[in-house]
C-alpha cells in the first residue's frame, strides 16, 4: 500500500499554509517530517488523512485519489496516532486499543475474541499489559500515548501515520517507540508497514535511518535519505540557527545547535517617536 502526495497544495479554505508538496511512503518505509513550529506538517498530516480537502495537487492511497474513497475505505488502509487526546468518558484502556478495530467489525459489529487478542498482543508487545484495566484518562501522559500506538497496532491498517509519538515520554519510552517503529518497518511477516511521523529531534530520522521530508515556510527544503537532507546547512537554513552534524564514537550522527543567546534588538530613539 503506497501513500501518495503529487504536487500538493495544502490550507484552510481560501488561506493556503504549504505548497509544491510531493512525497510517498509504502511497505517497509519510514518518512520524517521535520521542520520549526507552523511550517505546515499538521496540515500536511491533516490533508494525506483525507480530514482536509487538497487545494491543489493529489493525495493517493494506492493508487486512488484519496478524496474518492470512503472513511471506513481510507480507515483500513491508515491508522492514525495523534499528538493527544482526551477522552470523553473514562474508558479502560483496553477499551481504547480495541477501538482501533472498528475499521474492521464495521459500524455495529461488536468486538469478539479474536479482535481482544489483537488488541492484547499490540499492548504485550509495547510493554503496557499491565494497563489493561486502567483508568485511561488517569494514566500519564506518556503512558496514553503508548496506549495509542498500541489501538493503531491493533488497526493493523498497512500504513501508520504518527504526529510527534514520542512529544510526551520520557527518555526510555522514547527510545521504546523507536525500536518499535523500526520494527514495524522491518516485519516481514507482514511484509513491513509504512509509517509517516513528525518529530522535532532530527536525530530520530538519523536513528530510524529513514527518509525525511524537510519542510520551511509551507514548502519543501529538502527531501531524501536523512544522511544527505539532515546536514548542517541545511538544518541551519530551516531552523535559523547555527547547527552542525557530527559522528559519534559509536558511528551514530547527531545533530548539534550552536547554543548562545540572541541579543534583543537595540532600541533608538528614533524608533520610539510616534508620527
Amino acid at each position: 500500500m503506497m501513500l501518495e502526495a503529487r504536487e500538493l497544495a495544502i490550507g484552510y479554505g481560501s488561506t493556503e499554509v504549504g505548497r509544491g508538496l510531493n512525497l510517498d511512503a509504502g511497505g517497509g518505509e519510514i518518512l520524517c517530517l521535520l521542520g520549526p513550529n507552523g511550517c505546515g506538517k499538521t496540515t500536511l498530516f491533516r490533508t494525506l488523512l483525507g480530514l482536509l480537502p487538497a487545494l491543489s495537487g493529489a493525495v493517493l492511497l494506492g493508487g486512488k485519489p484519496i478524496s474518492a474513497q470512503s472513511r471506513a475505505e481510507i480507515a483500513r488502509r491508515i491508522a492514525y496516532v495523534p499528538q493527544a487526546h482526551a477522552p470523553p468518558f473514562p474508558f479502560e484502556a483496553l477499551e481504547v486499543v480495541l477501538m482501533g478495530r472498528t475499521a474492521r467489525l464495521g459500524a455495529f459489529g461488536q468486538p469478539g475474541r479474536q479482535d481482544r487478542d489483537i488488541a492484547l498482543t499490540a499492548m504485550n508487545r509495547l510493554g503496557i499489559a499491565d494497563l489493561v484495566q486502567r483508568d485511561y484518562s488517569r494514566l500519564s501522559g506518556g503512558q496514553r500515548q503508548l496506549v495509542l500506538i498500541a489501538r493503531a497496532l491493533a488497526q493493523e491498517a498497512p500504513l501508520i501515520v504518527m504526529d510527534e509519538p514520542t512529544a510526551s515520554l520520557d527518555f526510555g519510552n522514547q527510545a521504546q517507540v523507536l525500536a518499535q517503529i523500526t520494527s514495524l518497518a522491518q516485519d516481514e511477516a507482514k511484509d513491513g508497514r509504512g509509517v509517516i511521523l513528525s518529530t522535532h529531534d532530527p536525530d530520530q530520522a538519523f536513528a530510524l535511518n529513514a527518509q525525511v521530508l524537510l519542510m520551511k515556510d509551507g514548502t519543501s527544503h529538502a527531501h531524501g535519505p536523512a544522511k544527505d537532507v539532515l546536514t548542517g546547512a541545511n538544518l541551519s537554513a530551516v531552523y535559523g540557527i547555527p547547527v552542525s552534524v557530527e559522528n559519534t564514537t559509536s558511528g551514530r550522527k547527531v545533530c548539534l545547535p550552536k547554543l548562545e543567546a540572541q541579543s534583543a534588538p537595540t532600541m533608538t530613539s528614533d524608533a520610539l517617536t510616534i508620527a
